[in-house]
Protein backbone atom coordinates (compact mmCIF):
# COMPACT_ATOMS: atom_id res chain seq x y z
CA UNK A 1 0.00 0.00 0.00
CA UNK A 2 1.93 3.35 -0.73
CA UNK A 3 0.34 4.85 2.29
CA UNK A 4 2.25 2.84 4.05
CA UNK A 5 5.47 2.95 2.08
CA UNK A 6 5.14 6.68 2.52
CA UNK A 7 5.44 6.29 6.56
CA UNK A 8 7.75 3.68 6.59
CA UNK A 9 10.08 6.29 4.50
CA UNK A 10 9.25 8.89 6.80
CA UNK A 11 10.33 6.79 9.85
CA UNK A 12 13.44 6.06 7.68
CA UNK A 13 14.30 10.23 7.79
CA UNK A 14 13.63 10.39 11.51
CA UNK A 15 16.45 7.56 11.76
CA UNK A 16 18.85 9.48 9.41
CA UNK A 17 18.42 12.61 11.44
CA UNK A 18 19.76 10.97 14.61
CA UNK A 19 23.19 10.16 12.27
CA UNK A 20 23.76 13.96 13.28
CA UNK A 21 25.59 12.21 16.36
CA UNK A 22 28.11 10.89 14.83
CA UNK A 23 30.00 14.25 14.29
CA UNK A 24 31.11 14.15 17.53
CA UNK A 25 32.76 11.20 17.26
CA UNK A 26 35.33 12.67 15.30
CA UNK A 27 37.99 14.83 15.23
CA UNK A 28 37.67 18.08 12.55
CA UNK A 29 40.29 16.74 10.70
CA UNK A 30 38.36 13.03 10.24
CA UNK A 31 35.43 14.82 9.77
CA UNK A 32 35.95 16.72 6.42
CA UNK A 33 37.78 13.69 5.16
CA UNK A 34 34.59 11.83 5.94
CA UNK A 35 31.54 14.45 5.07
CA UNK A 36 32.83 15.82 2.00
CA UNK A 37 32.83 12.25 0.21
CA UNK A 38 29.60 11.87 1.51
CA UNK A 39 28.48 15.39 -0.19
CA UNK A 40 30.46 14.40 -3.69
CA UNK A 41 28.16 11.06 -3.62
CA UNK A 42 24.71 13.26 -2.61
CA UNK A 43 25.79 15.23 -5.29
CA UNK A 44 25.78 12.65 -7.59
CA UNK A 45 22.45 11.31 -6.18
CA UNK A 46 20.60 13.92 -6.67
CA UNK A 47 21.75 14.49 -10.10
CA UNK A 48 20.92 11.13 -11.14
CA UNK A 49 17.61 11.02 -9.08
CA UNK A 50 16.51 13.87 -11.61
CA UNK A 51 18.23 12.45 -14.82
CA UNK A 52 16.95 9.32 -14.69
CA UNK A 53 14.05 8.90 -12.97
CA UNK A 54 12.09 11.80 -12.30
CA UNK A 55 12.43 13.85 -15.52
CA UNK A 56 11.86 10.42 -17.77
CA UNK A 57 8.80 9.61 -14.93
CA UNK A 58 7.45 13.05 -15.74
CA UNK A 59 7.52 13.13 -19.36
CA UNK A 60 5.49 10.21 -19.36
CA UNK A 61 2.78 11.71 -17.23
CA UNK A 62 3.17 15.10 -19.44
CA UNK A 63 3.84 13.83 -22.50
CA UNK A 64 4.70 16.75 -25.13
CA UNK A 65 3.59 18.78 -22.55
CA UNK A 66 5.98 21.61 -22.22
CA UNK A 67 4.66 22.35 -18.92
CA UNK A 68 6.61 19.82 -17.24
CA UNK A 69 10.22 21.99 -18.09
CA UNK A 70 7.94 25.09 -16.72
CA UNK A 71 7.84 23.13 -12.98
CA UNK A 72 11.27 22.09 -13.08
CA UNK A 73 12.52 25.74 -13.58
CA UNK A 74 10.14 26.40 -10.72
CA UNK A 75 11.51 23.82 -8.49
CA UNK A 76 14.89 24.91 -9.01
CA UNK A 77 13.76 28.92 -8.37
CA UNK A 78 11.82 28.13 -5.16
CA UNK A 79 14.22 26.71 -3.38
CA UNK A 80 17.32 29.61 -5.11
CA UNK A 81 14.51 31.47 -2.74
CA UNK A 82 14.51 29.19 0.06
CA UNK A 83 18.84 29.79 0.66
CA UNK A 84 19.37 33.11 -0.51
CA UNK A 85 15.62 34.64 1.20
CA UNK A 86 15.02 32.50 3.81
CA UNK A 87 18.26 31.86 4.62
CA UNK A 88 17.78 27.70 4.25
CA UNK A 89 21.36 26.40 5.63
CA UNK A 90 22.99 23.36 4.69
CA UNK A 91 26.17 22.90 6.67
CA UNK A 92 29.05 20.43 5.19
CA UNK A 93 31.74 21.89 7.31
CA UNK A 94 33.34 20.89 10.69
CA UNK A 95 31.23 21.88 13.52
CA UNK A 96 32.16 25.60 14.69
CA UNK A 97 31.23 28.04 17.12
CA UNK A 98 27.24 29.80 15.85
CA UNK A 99 24.89 31.83 17.35
CA UNK A 100 21.58 30.67 19.17
CA UNK A 101 19.60 32.67 16.78
CA UNK A 102 21.02 30.82 14.11
CA UNK A 103 19.71 27.43 15.40
CA UNK A 104 16.70 27.88 15.50
CA UNK A 105 16.87 29.49 12.16
CA UNK A 106 18.21 26.04 10.53
CA UNK A 107 15.42 24.07 12.60
CA UNK A 108 12.69 26.20 11.04
CA UNK A 109 14.23 26.10 7.64
CA UNK A 110 15.09 22.17 7.82
CA UNK A 111 11.20 21.90 8.91
CA UNK A 112 10.03 24.06 5.44
CA UNK A 113 12.95 21.20 3.34
CA UNK A 114 11.47 18.41 4.91
CA UNK A 115 8.08 19.23 4.33
CA UNK A 116 8.68 19.85 0.70
CA UNK A 117 11.15 16.55 0.10
CA UNK A 118 8.21 14.82 1.84
CA UNK A 119 5.73 16.23 -1.00
CA UNK A 120 8.00 14.97 -3.33
CA UNK A 121 8.12 11.70 -2.32
CA UNK A 122 4.62 11.34 -1.61
CA UNK A 123 4.17 12.19 -5.54
CA UNK A 124 6.67 9.72 -6.58
CA UNK A 125 4.93 7.53 -5.00
CA UNK A 126 1.68 7.90 -6.11
CA UNK A 127 3.05 7.80 -9.66
CA UNK A 128 4.73 4.39 -9.20
CA UNK A 129 6.32 2.63 -6.00
CA UNK A 130 10.01 2.06 -7.69
CA UNK A 131 10.00 5.99 -8.97
CA UNK A 132 9.12 6.72 -4.72
CA UNK A 133 12.02 4.09 -3.38
CA UNK A 134 14.38 5.69 -6.00
CA UNK A 135 13.73 9.36 -4.46
CA UNK A 136 14.04 8.34 -1.26
CA UNK A 137 17.49 7.15 -2.07
CA UNK A 138 18.30 10.32 -3.45
CA UNK A 139 16.83 12.60 -0.66
CA UNK A 140 18.51 10.57 2.00
CA UNK A 141 21.46 10.47 0.89
CA UNK A 142 21.64 13.84 0.85
CA UNK A 143 20.22 14.03 4.36
CA UNK A 144 23.06 12.31 5.95
CA UNK A 145 25.52 14.64 5.71
CA UNK A 146 23.25 17.39 6.10
CA UNK A 147 22.28 16.19 9.58
CA UNK A 148 26.14 15.68 10.42
CA UNK A 149 26.64 18.94 9.81
CA UNK A 150 23.00 20.39 11.37
CA UNK A 151 23.73 18.43 14.90
CA UNK A 152 27.43 19.75 15.40
CA UNK A 153 26.42 23.26 14.71
CA UNK A 154 22.97 22.82 17.21
CA UNK A 155 25.99 21.45 19.63
CA UNK A 156 28.11 23.88 19.05
CA UNK A 157 25.36 27.09 19.41
CA UNK A 158 24.92 25.66 23.29
CA UNK A 159 22.47 23.04 23.05
CA UNK A 160 22.96 19.68 24.98
CA UNK A 161 23.43 16.48 22.77
CA UNK A 162 20.25 15.34 23.64
CA UNK A 163 18.46 18.41 23.11
CA UNK A 164 20.13 18.65 19.59
CA UNK A 165 19.16 15.24 18.79
CA UNK A 166 15.52 15.38 20.27
CA UNK A 167 14.88 18.65 17.75
CA UNK A 168 16.77 17.68 14.95
CA UNK A 169 14.00 14.77 14.97
CA UNK A 170 11.06 16.71 15.62
CA UNK A 171 12.41 18.72 12.48
CA UNK A 172 12.60 15.83 10.32
CA UNK A 173 9.11 15.00 11.80
CA UNK A 174 8.04 17.72 9.69
CA UNK A 175 8.66 15.23 6.16
CA UNK A 176 5.66 13.49 6.99
CA UNK A 177 3.36 16.11 7.05
CA UNK A 178 4.20 16.85 3.54
CA UNK A 179 4.15 13.47 2.17
CA UNK A 180 1.01 12.27 4.26
CA UNK A 181 -0.70 15.95 3.12
CA UNK A 182 -0.04 15.10 -0.48
CA UNK A 183 -0.67 11.61 -0.33
CA UNK A 184 -4.15 12.77 0.12
CA UNK A 185 -4.18 15.12 -1.72
CA UNK A 186 -3.68 13.18 -4.88
CA UNK A 187 -6.60 11.85 -4.53
CA UNK A 188 -8.93 15.21 -5.28
CA UNK A 189 -6.08 16.98 -7.21
CA UNK A 190 -3.45 16.50 -9.65
CA UNK A 191 0.03 16.00 -8.09
CA UNK A 192 1.85 15.30 -10.84
CA UNK A 193 3.60 18.32 -10.95
CA UNK A 194 5.33 17.77 -8.27
CA UNK A 195 8.11 15.20 -10.10
CA UNK A 196 9.43 17.82 -12.46
CA UNK A 197 9.05 20.17 -9.32
CA UNK A 198 11.50 17.60 -7.35
CA UNK A 199 13.67 17.07 -9.96
CA UNK A 200 14.34 21.23 -10.35
CA UNK A 201 15.08 20.93 -6.55
CA UNK A 202 17.55 18.68 -6.99
CA UNK A 203 19.16 20.30 -9.38
CA UNK A 204 19.60 23.26 -7.58
CA UNK A 205 20.91 21.58 -4.29
CA UNK A 206 23.79 19.82 -6.42
CA UNK A 207 24.91 22.20 -8.62
CA UNK A 208 24.32 25.25 -6.56
CA UNK A 209 24.93 23.86 -3.02
CA UNK A 210 27.07 20.94 -2.60
CA UNK A 211 28.74 20.65 -5.94
CA UNK A 212 30.48 24.28 -4.78
CA UNK A 213 31.41 22.58 -1.44
CA UNK A 214 33.71 19.57 -2.99
CA UNK A 215 34.89 22.25 -5.64
CA UNK A 216 36.90 24.13 -2.93
CA UNK A 217 39.67 21.56 -2.56
CA UNK A 218 42.58 22.61 -4.06
CA UNK A 219 44.86 19.09 -3.84
CA UNK A 220 44.37 16.63 -6.97
CA UNK A 221 44.22 13.63 -5.12
CA UNK A 222 41.21 15.27 -2.65
CA UNK A 223 39.30 16.45 -6.08
CA UNK A 224 39.83 13.09 -7.86
CA UNK A 225 38.43 11.29 -4.70
CA UNK A 226 35.41 13.46 -4.52
CA UNK A 227 34.79 12.97 -8.24
CA UNK A 228 35.12 9.31 -7.73
CA UNK A 229 32.46 9.67 -5.32
CA UNK A 230 30.28 12.07 -7.35
CA UNK A 231 30.07 9.81 -10.16
CA UNK A 232 29.44 7.14 -7.81
CA UNK A 233 26.52 8.57 -6.44
CA UNK A 234 25.41 8.98 -10.16
CA UNK A 235 26.05 5.39 -11.50
CA UNK A 236 23.69 4.13 -8.19
CA UNK A 237 20.61 5.92 -9.33
CA UNK A 238 21.68 4.73 -12.85
CA UNK A 239 21.83 1.27 -12.05
CA UNK A 240 18.53 1.57 -10.34
CA UNK A 241 16.85 2.89 -13.18
CA UNK A 242 18.24 -0.27 -14.97
CA UNK A 243 17.13 -2.53 -12.06
CA UNK A 244 13.52 -1.26 -11.48
CA UNK A 245 12.89 0.43 -14.95
CA UNK A 246 11.41 4.30 -13.04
Amino acid sequence: MILVDIIISGFVMALISLSGALALAFSEKVFNKLLLPMVAFSAGALIGGAFFHLIPESAEKFGSNPIQYVWIVVGFIIFYILEEYIHWHHCHKAPSRHINPVSYLILIAKSVHNIIDGAALAASFVASPALGWATLLAISSHEVPQELGDFGILVHSGWTKSRALLFNLLSSLTFLIGAVGVYFLARTIQTDFLLPFAAGSFIYIASADLIPEINKREVMSTKLTHFGAFLAGIILLFAVKLLVGH
